[in-house]
């Protein structure tokens, strides 16, 4: 079974850092779960099935937390005492929540217009700039150990997935 003390890049034995090979994530997550899956102990004693669901909740917990820029990040900061997401702080720069608003409206008129090449070209423009955040947050969390700096980028970047997901909807929406 794995060890429950161990932080997720522990576990999947990968450098504690926001830019992860993500090829040696997956392998590390399918071997993990090929040695704790839950029907590999299924004629065990109840309490190794117990733990074997443990196990396996929590390889999937991790790998989901890894997988995910916004969690991965949110994670790293969290394992140096610093809440990203504290519920008392929600401030961003005021011209990053003014092109994010000016954005919202343009894919609701593209929306409304059933423009799904507006919301294509949108989504493009989200995803970049978003791209570019990750490489940012790569260089501050790994690079400078700049924990409160990086604090702000990980609440910008989960605005801009956040906004991605919704203009993907949308087109998903015009799709169907």
């Amino acid at each position: 079974m794995i060890d429950f003390s161990r932080n997720h890049f522990e576990l999947f034995g990968v450098p504690e850092r926001f830019a992860v090979d993500a090829d040696a994530l997956e392998r590390s997550y399918r071997a993990l779960q090929g040695e704790v899956h839950p029907d590999r102990f299924a004629a065990a004693a109840e309490t190794e099935r117990r733990l074997a669901l443990q196990s396996s909740a929590r390889v999937n917990e991790a790998y989901r937390a890894l997988r995910d820029p916004v969690d991965r990040a949110e994670y790293l900061l969290s394992l140096h005492g610093i809440d990203a997401m504290a519920a008392g702080d929600s401030s961003l720069a005021f011209e990053f929540l003014e092109r994010q608003l000016e954005r919202r409206e343009t894919a609701e008129d593209a929306f409304g217009a059933r423009d799904a090449p507006a919301l294509e070209r949108l989504l493009a423009e989200v995803r970049a700039e978003a791209a570019a955040l990750e490489r940012r947050l790569a260089a501050l969390l790994d690079g400078e150990s700049a924990w409160d700096a990086a604090r702000a980028r990980v609440r910008e970047l989960k605005f801009l997935d956040k906004l991605a997901a919704d203009v993907d909807d949308m087109l998903g929406e015009l799709e169907s």
